[in-house]
């Protein structure tokens, strides 16, 4: 990935001032740096290190002390040519569905941060609560494996549901696979509870049985997590071409579920060079929400911006959080053909299409832009919508093979 090569750039430059390599020849010289650049790269995965915040982001605080690798770094942006673009528009995307595989998507990045809290204080296990397919509750039970905390969820399903099994679908199944225990409740009395409600009693609960949890809010969206995303926009301005061909993007879109990601993305862009408006299409609650919940993590941070200012929140939720019609399965379907980007259908999936449906009715406004759209992952959510996309799908046959071709058994080496 160019984005890693240019890691691998830097790495190199700075590891050829070293007077040992001064005295080979250039060829050998720039073949043990990249090699040792890429030792580096490989070893840093699941380490904990300092954190020190981009210049622009110095003056928020507090500041976290440390953080923890578990993301695959930097993230691959592209053009990506979706039909129907209006007049002159250039969009590209930010591959953040290739962050990882059991631990992938937008998630990871608020986790890095997370996690390196929780193992500072001493933790032993790890709460987070979400929906029944929350892609925040899997990727948290990966990275408390990886750094060997135990990890509790709360998923939030249906009132028939809530006593039986529920299955292995999606990202059940990685959730199961590595070992989380799975606390169930219903979509009632999640909404007469809440989230802080449900995940203190469980908080209490274990405290008393001599562990030492540790809570992550739903979707990893708190002041700390939201640093995950300020640290994106840096990753986003080092991937920028520099010179006479200079690439800058006017807007970046961007699904929003828990609120995390668009605080970290807007406040970051705001106070950096990218500067570029922030338009969030959310998939549950309502845009009045969300600016006060962004509004709130801003604050955390002493940031001194209003969210009404950094970013444009839109609703894109349709039938409601993880409930898909017809044309939007069926846009999943068409981008994939035409594309070859396969979107899940719960966040950046109704995003993309909330983008797409505003470009033809606000043409204008997004005519002549450089836009950058953001995956933040969630493949795994598309296993939950497999009978309602059956129909959607096709292109198979029995394989027309006429009698007359020769046959003899054993040719074939079935592997």
């Amino acid at each position: 990935m160019m984005c890693t090569l240019l890691l691998l750039q830097r790495l190199s430059r700075s590891l050829k001032q070293s007077p040992s390599l001064r005295k080979l020849s250039t060829k050998t010289r720039n073949s043990v740096c990249e090699m040792e650049a890429t030792k580096q790269l490989s070893f840093d995965f699941l380490t904990q290190k300092a954190y020190t915040p981009p210049s622009w982001a110095s003056h928020l605080s507090p500041i976290p002390s440390h953080v923890f690798s578990l993301a695959h770094l930097p993230t691959p942006i592209h053009r990506w040519n979706l039909p129907n673009l209006p007049k002159n528009t250039r969009l590209w995307i930010k591959r953040d569905d290739l962050s990882g595989m059991q631990l992938s998507g937008n998630k990871v990045r608020k986790l890095e941060f997370l996690m390196a809290d929780a193992v500072a204080q001493g933790s032993d296990c790890i709460i987070t609560i979400g929906g029944i397919q929350s892609n925040h509750c899997r990727a948290t039970a990966v990275a408390a494996k990886y750094l060997n905390l135990d990890c509790y969820l709360i998923l939030r399903t249906s009132k028939v549901l809530v006593e039986k099994d529920p299955g292995l679908t999606g990202n059940l199944l990685v959730e199961r696979l590595v070992g989380a225990h799975i606390e169930l409740v219903s979509k009632e009395e999640y909404a007469k509870l809440g989230s802080p409600t449900l995940t203190n009693l469980l908080k209490e609960k274990l405290l008393k049985e001599g562990r030492r949890p540790y809570v992550i809010p739903v979707g990893g969206s708190n002041s700390l997590g939201t640093w995950g995303y300020i640290e994106a926009i840096r990753e986003i301005e080092q991937q920028l071409p520099t010179g006479t061909d200079e690439l800058g993007f006017d807007d970046i879109v961007v699904a929003c579920g828990s609120g995390g990601t668009i605080a970290g993305l807007s406040l970051g862009s705001s106070l950096s060079k990218l500067n570029a408006k922030v338009h969030a299409f959310c998939v549950c609650d309502d845009p009045d929400y969300f600016y006060d919940y962004v509004q709130g993590l801003l604050d955390g941070l002493q940031a001194g911006v209003r969210s009404h200012d950094i970013v444009d929140i839109q609703n894109a939720k349709g039938l409601g959080y993880a409930i898909s019609t017809t044309e939007e399965l069926n846009f999943l379907k068409e981008v994939a053909v035409s594309t070859g980007i396969v979107l899940d259908p719960v966040y950046s999936g109704k995003a993309a299409y909330g983008m797409i449906k505003d470009m033809a009715e606000n043409p204008a406004k997004w005519e002549g832009k450089n836009i950058l759209f953001i995956h933040t992952g969630g493949l795994l959510g598309l296993f939950d919508k497999v009978e309602e996309m059956g129909s959607l799908v096709g292109k198979w046959r029995k394989m027309d093979i006429d009698d007359s071709i020769p046959r003899k058994d054993g040719i074939g080496k079935m592997f």
